[in-house]
């Protein structure tokens, strides 16, 4: 099986743990420059109302795409901790696991980062945790642009920026995402959420939804 090459995401989407099934190892992008408007510093809810977007603001963000994701800062000048905590307990207060997971993901916020890649990837370990991957995880030490031959090796899967906020269920026809589960709102199944839904709903069986 290949390593698979990922960007940092903030509470990745439920396919992004299930391109690590099976996995050798996980590449994070490090050097990289930053991108607005995608999954570095957002993640998507289900909420009452519909799929809700979560997005970190982050230092001087007019300027941010000129700067590494692994050194951008995270901006505490916004109450965004207490903003993201406070929809998560309401989309998922009522939720199976909520409580099982809850305390866990609190402290981890609550430990305010500086830069948001120690966030993310927080955030990640305590996920891969959850749902038992033992994906050894790898950080770039240079950076190659997208291409059709592997960058890293004889086997890496380049999967940075194969998911996207834009586009939730756009993924290609290879992809992997998530068999359908109980959510707790609405009548159709929402793809393309964080993995916070699946956890959330799921608990310790979250795995077996990992298609």
């Amino acid at each position: 099986m290949s390593a698979v090459l990922f960007e940092s995401q903030y509470n990745p989407p439920i396919a992004f743990f299930g391109q690590l099934i099976g996995a050798d190892a996980l590449w994070l992008e490090t050097q990289e420059h930053y991108r607005k408007q995608t999954y570095r510093n957002r993640c998507l809810i289900l909420t009452a109302q519909g799929v809700k977007p979560l997005t970190v603001p982050v230092v001087d963000g007019n300027r941010s795409e000129k700067v590494k994701t692994s050194e951008l800062e995270i901006d505490y000048r916004q109450n965004w901790v207490h903003t993201h905590w406070r929809s998560i307990q309401t989309a998922y207060g009522g939720t199976p696991y909520f409580e099982y997971y809850a305390d866990y993901l609190h402290d981890i916020y609550v430990q305010k980062p500086r830069l948001l890649f120690e966030l993310n990837l927080a955030l990640l370990q305590f996920y891969m945790r959850c749902l038992r991957l033992r994906t050894p995880i790898h950080f770039t030490t240079e950076y190659h642009a997208p291409s059709p031959t592997p960058t890293l090796g004889s086997d890496l899967l380049d999967r940075r920026d194969w998911l996207t906020p834009k586009a939730p269920d756009a993924v290609g026809p290879d992809s992997t995402s998530a068999l359908p589960y109980a959510q707790t709102f609405g009548k159709d199944f929402a793809p393309g959420l964080s993995i916070l839904d699946l956890l959330f709903m799921q608990g310790p069986a979250a795995g077996n939804f990992l298609a």
